[in-house]
């Protein structure tokens, strides 16, 4: 079974860096598709896949993640204020991010319009 959990920014805007990032590679490690409120800051992106690289072993074979982050279009003063108010006031929160484990996710394909995530099959246990 596929399992997406929505985590909204509220529930980690409080955590540190390392609590962000064990909370999230715990749900990938449940072989859960997180789907984040939000995204990490650049240096909390690169931990996390830091730290899922020294985790990879034959059950958990790692993460796929995409950050979707509304586009800027240059426009007119009153637009380009808009969007700095924006930042000032939502910060981390604007955006989204999708993340899951590399055994699930086959790849995420992303534009302007829409996001896709193609998953993989899993293979059927044997039972012995």
């Amino acid at each position: 079974m596929l399992t997406l959990q929505f985590v909204p920014y509220e529930e980690i805007e409080g955590l540190t860096s390392n609590e962000r990032i064990k909370k999230l590679l715990g749900m990938v490690k449940d072989e859960r598709i997180v789907v984040l409120e939000g995204r990490l800051r650049k240096e909390e992106e690169a931990e996390l896949i830091r730290k899922t690289m020294e985790e990879i072993n034959d059950r958990f074979k790692g993460i796929e993640l995409s950050v979707v982050y509304p586009e800027r279009r240059k426009g007119t003063l009153g637009r380009m204020l808009k969007n700095n108010i924006t930042d000032m006031l939502l910060g981390q929160r604007q955006g989204l991010t999708v993340l899951g484990p590399a055994s699930l996710i086959k790849e995420i394909k992303k534009d302007p319009d829409k996001i896709q995530l193609f998953t993989q099959e899993r293979k059927k246990k044997r039972k012995r």
